[in-house]
């Protein structure tokens, strides 16, 4: 699926960052950053232009072959890693950052991929995500259609452990990101430090 809708020269994320990430880029960290899920490379790429040492992984062959062209434009190197998040090993103590910027994923996997998280950053170290929420479903606006692959913030206080959270909310908001992600969304934010 995710080489398929790729498979083009348009950006269908569109090439700015992602606008939560950008305004709480002072939350990460400077060094190693993971960004999970990054498909054609747009935050990655954002995070390597401020100074981050970014590593991208994705399902995507396809999406990781445009990040890696777009990192070459933008004057940047980014590090590639084609994988599955459901067997990705995310290493311990290896990140002072982790960015999951709509990662959306089946609930069984969010579920070991979250509890991975806390062991896998470095002390310290800082998880941003953003995502859609169960309230997205029916809009046309971006995300998946089934709730099992959206997060609220019971589900993050519950599967994201050894996490304190400086932020976590749920708002509504206008995303405008790309041919996929147009509109007026529901979702979830959070900025969590490595207890």
């Amino acid at each position: 699926m995710w080489n398929e809708r790729y498979n083009t020269d348009e950006f269908i994320y569109g090439t700015e960052p992602n606008d939560f990430l950008a305004e709480n880029l002072q939350a990460l960290p400077k060094g190693r950053v993971l960004s999970v899920a990054d498909g054609e490379g747009r935050n990655g790429v954002f995070l390597a232009r401020q100074g981050y040492d970014v590593t991208t992984v994705d399902v995507s062959d396809v999406g990781l072959d445009k990040a890696r062209k777009f990192a070459e434009r933008n004057g940047v190197s980014i590090n590639t890693i084609l994988a599955d998040l459901a067997d990705f090993d995310l290493g311990v103590n290896q990140w002072d950052g982790i960015v999951s910027i709509f990662a959306h994923v089946d609930a069984d996997v969010r579920k070991r991929l979250y509890g991975r998280i806390a062991p896998s950053l470095k002390p310290g170290g800082v998880f941003l995500l953003e995502a859609y929420t169960p309230d997205q479903i029916g809009r046309g606006t971006g995300g998946p259609p089934t709730a099992d692959l959206l997060l609220n913030e019971d589900k993050l206080r519950s599967e994201l452990t050894g996490m304190t959270f400086s932020h976590l909310v749920e708002l509504e908001r206008n995303v405008l990101e790309g041919t996929y992600h147009t509109g007026r969304a529901a979702v979830v934010q959070a900025i969590a430090t490595r207890a």
